[in-house]
C-alpha cells in the first residue's frame, strides 16, 4: 500500500478515470481515508475472529484484480486468456488449505500449461494465433504478479498465530505507505525514479522506512511475542519490496497509457492499486516470519 495510482507526471498519454479533486500527492484524500478506514476495519474483523477466512478474502481480491489487469491488458489489444488465468489463479490459492506451498505450486504449473494451449488453440486448427509469444509471457507475468504472491497470503494465514501475521504484514505495508506519503509531501524534494513514478521522492522513502520499521518492530514484539529486532529487519524489506511492487505497476500502467487499473475504490483507483506493493510485500512477509519467528 506504498502507493495511489495518480497521473504521472510529464505523461499526457496517462487517462484519467475520476473526475474529483486530488491533494498534493494525488488522491482524493476523504475518498481515499474512508475506503482504506472500511477495509481495514473489514480485514482485522476477520483476523481476529476467523483468520482462515482470510483465504477466501485474498482469493476474491485476487480474482478481481486479475479481472481488472486483464481487462486493461485487452483493451491494449494483448489477448490473454482470461478463464484459465482466472480460474487457475483461484486454484493456486485455494490448494494452499490442503497442499501448502506444494498445492500452490502445483496449481501454478497446470495453469500454465492451461494458458499455452487455450492460446495455442485460440484460432482454432487452422489459423495460427497472432502474438501467440508475447501474450502467453504477459499471461504468465499476470499469473505470477498476483496469483502467485497472492497463495503467500493464504499461506501466512494458516497456523495458530496466521491471523496475528497477517496483521503484522498489513501494519508494515500501511506504515510504509503513510510515512512514505507524509514525509513526501511534507519535504519530497528529490524525485526517486522520475521516469517510472514521478511523484516519488528519495525524501517518501526515508519517512516509508522510519515509520514502517517502528510499527514492525513493535507488531513483531507484542502481537507475535517475537525479538523485535526481526520485526526492523522485516520492516526494512517491507519498504523496499512496496516500493518496488509500486514501481512495477506505475511501469505497467505507463505502458498501457493509463492512469488507474480500475474505478472501483474510490480515491484509490482499482483493487490492484491496492495490491501493488502489498503482493511482494506478502512473500518478503511469509519468508522473514517462516524463518525466525
Amino acid at each position: 500500500m506504498t502507493s495511489v495510482s495518480t497521473p504521472e507526471q510529464g505523461d499526457p498519454a496517462a487517462r484519467t478515470t475520476t473526475g474529483t479533486s486530488t491533494s498534493r500527492a494525488g488522491r482524493d484524500l476523504p475518498a481515499a481515508i474512508a475506503v482504506g478506514g472500511a477495509l481495514g476495519v473489514m480485514l482485522i474483523v476477520v483476523l481476529v475472529f476467523v483468520p482462515i477466512a482470510f483465504v477466501g478474502v485474498a482469493a476474491v481480491a485476487i480474482a478481481v484484480a486479475s479481472w481488472e489487469v486483464t481487462k486493461r491488458l485487452r483493451e491494449a489489444d494483448i489477448a490473454v486468456p482470461r478463464i484459465p488465468l482466472i480460474l487457475g489463479g483461484q486454484a493456486v490459492i485455494w490448494l494452499t488449505l490442503p497442499l501448502g506451498a506444494t498445492g500452490a505450486f502445483s496449481a501454478f504449473g497446470a495453469a500454465v500449461l492451461v494458458i499455452m494451449v487455450w492460446r495455442l488453440l485460440s484460432g482454432g486448427l487452422h489459423e495460427p494465433p497472432r502474438n501467440y509469444l508475447r501474450d502467453c509471457a504477459v499471461s504468465i507475468f499476470v499469473l505470477s504478479w498476483l496469483p502467485l504472491f497472492g497463495a503467500f497470503a493464504a499461506l501466512l494465514c494458516q497456523g495458530d498465530d496466521g491471523g496475528a501475521r497477517v496483521l503484522v504484514l498489513m501494519i508494515a505495508v500501511v506504515c510504509s505507505d503513510v510515512g512514505g506519503y507524509a514525509a513526501g509531501v511534507l519535504f519530497g524534494r528529490h524525485p526517486m525514479a522520475p521516469a517510472i513514478s514521478p511523484k516519488k521522492s528519495w525524501e517518501g522513502l526515508g519517512g516509508s522506512l522510519l515509520l514502517c520499521v517502528v510499527g514492525s518492530a513493535l507488531t513483531v514484539g507484542f502481537l507475535l511475542d517475537a525479538n523485535p529486532l526481526i520485526g526492523v529487519l522485516l520492516g526494512v524489506l517491507v519498504v523496499f519490496s512496496a516500493t518496488l511492487g509500486d514501481l512495477v505497476e506505475s511501469q505497467v500502467k505507463r505502458d498501457l497509457r493509463i492512469k488507474d487499473m480500475g474505478t472501483m475504490l474510490p480515491g484509490h483507483g482499482g483493487l490492484m492499486d491496492r495490491l501493488d506493493s502489498v503482493l511482494p510485500s506478502v512473500l518478503v512477509t511469509w519468508l522473514v516470519l517462516a524463518a525466525f519467528v
